[in-house]
């Protein structure tokens, strides 16, 4: 690649070395033939007059005189008369010759003044140089060949030509330099491009200096680092978008499976009903309650589906306050306090006295107490107990509820607040649960700007902790989302 770059460079300079070099070539040729012309026309004019004052009657000149002076002039002497005969001419037989009184530099020098031109002879049959000047009786004239002219004129061309080229010699190895220089870099820059091309943005180009090839690598580089955030975040995105499709369709399978079991139960009872078992005293009351106890699983799956979407979409609006978090705990235990007493389970506070309030909305934190404590009641034996209370974590509270029940094997713990697992599904459904609970914990604890974890360990119970903000500084940055 770098060769081809470097001879379309080298090629693409010669061309304009070569058109620079016939330019010069035409004009120089031009200006050439004028200065030499002029000078020529000169020292012919300066023979001329020379001529003219040696000689007292051109009449009188015959032609071997005439051409030794032509011979001494340099040049093709013809004598003419001031009528415009020719009198003697050192080439031609001047009978032979047509009247001159027409020819411009004749005319001229009849005139009075010197004159020449070029054109072709009409005796000889080439092209003359025709310098006349005036002198007694006439004019004398003296005629240089023209190819004489032209020879001339191509040394000086060939000399100037050459000595041009020569000129360029150091310019053509500057400009292979340059090239090569140049070459090498766009080849860099063309592989850099073709990388990109391919997919591969975390290329580089290696910047040096300040010239504009730097200027365009730190450019590409620039370019590349941003393509390179830019399908990153895609690739996040479309990862994250796959991931909510996962749980979207997760979702609604769940969904559908909790709906259609108590519908599936109300539906069968209510037709064996129908069907006549309405008057029958053994079995009516007994169906009348499995169909209100699979409504109001239904009532509390679609209240705790409502709570849950809109944590997740941030529509519930909450209003942070300072509250007594020994408070907030008490007023919990004491609403299942009278479901705990069935199961002869104790129920105890454990605050530290340090304890400082809690910024909090007192709605939420009530929730998410009540959650975790009906959990732990669902799952504690009989004569168990349940303990509740917070103590100082820096900027946080930390809220805890620990239970001495069967505990939680290892493996179930990193997926225990997704959206309906349940550890034993069986005995959670024969217990009420939506599967719901925790998760709801989960989105209403993270609107507070806290974290929530679970230790467990099989056969000795369960500890739920989650974090509230003990100071206005801690709390997210939106403290109220508009519902």
């Amino acid at each position: 690649m770098t060769g081809r770059i470097f001879l379309k460079l080298i090629a693409g300079v010669l061309g304009l070395l070569l058109l620079a070099l016939l330019t010069v070539d035409y004009f120089t040729t031009r200006v050439a033939k004028q200065v030499y012309i002029d000078s020529l026309v000169r020292q012919a004019t300066d023979k001329a007059r020379t001529l003219a004052l040696l000689l007292d009657d051109i009449g009188a000149v015959g032609q071997p005189a005439a051409r030794a002076m032509a011979a001494a002039a340099g040049g093709r002497l013809t004598l003419v008369r001031s009528d415009g005969r020719v009198t003697v001419d050192s080439e031609a037989d001047a009978a032979q010759m047509e009247n001159h009184a027409a020819r411009p530099e004749i005319r001229q020098a009849l005139a009075g003044e010197p004159g020449w031109a070029i054109r072709r002879s009409g005796t000889l049959g080439i092209p003359f140089l025709y310098v006349a000047a005036p002198c007694r009786g006439g004019a004398v004239r003296l005629a240089v060949p023209y190819a004489q002219v032209e020879t001339q004129v191509a040394q000086i061309r060939a000399k100037i030509l050459i000595s041009t080229a020569l000129a360029f010699v150091p310019a053509i190895l500057v400009a292979a330099l340059l090239a090569r220089w140049i070459s090498r870099h766009f080849a860099t820059i063309m592989a850099h491009a073709g990388e990109l091309a391919g997919g591969n943005f975390r290329a580089r180009l290696a910047v040096t200096g300040g010239s504009e090839f730097g200027q365009l690598s730190r450019t590409l580089n620039d370019t590349a680092a941003n393509l390179q955030r830019t399908v990153e975040q895609l690739q996040l995105e479309h990862s994250e978008l796959e991931r909510l499709e996962r749980i979207r369709k997760d979702f609604v399978i769940n969904v559908s499976h909790e709906l259609r079991t108590p519908l599936a139960s109300i539906q069968g009872y209510t037709e064996t009903l129908l069907d006549g078992a309405l008057a029958d005293p053994q079995y009516n009351m007994r169906f009348l309650g499995i169909i209100r106890h699979n409504a109001e699983r239904l009532a509390r799956l679609t209240e705790d589906l409502l709570t849950l979407s809109r944590v997740e979409q941030k529509r519930q609006k909450l209003e942070f306050e300072p509250h007594s978090i020994g408070g907030l705990i008490e007023e919990s235990m004491d609403l299942v306090r009278p479901i705990a007493a069935k199961s002869s389970i104790r129920l105890e506070t454990e605050l530290d006295a340090a304890t400082p309030e809690v910024w909090c909305d007192g709605e939420a934190v009530s929730q998410i107490l009540s959650n975790l404590l009906d959990n732990a009641i669902k799952y504690t034996p009989a004569g168990g107990s349940i303990v509740a209370g917070a103590y100082p974590a820096g900027r946080f509270v930390e809220v805890f509820v620990r239970d001495s029940g069967a505990g939680i094997p290892a493996e179930d713990l990193p997926r225990l607040f997704e959206r309906f697992y349940r550890v034993d599904k069986a005995r959670s459904r024969e217990l009420g649960g939506t599967g719901l609970g925790l998760s709801i914990v989960k989105h209403l604890v993270g609107a507070h700007n806290g974290t929530v974890r679970v230790e467990s360990r099989v056969q000795e119970g369960s500890t739920f902790f989650f974090t509230l903000p003990a100071e206005e500084a801690a709390l997210p940055k939106e403290t109220a989302v508009a519902g």
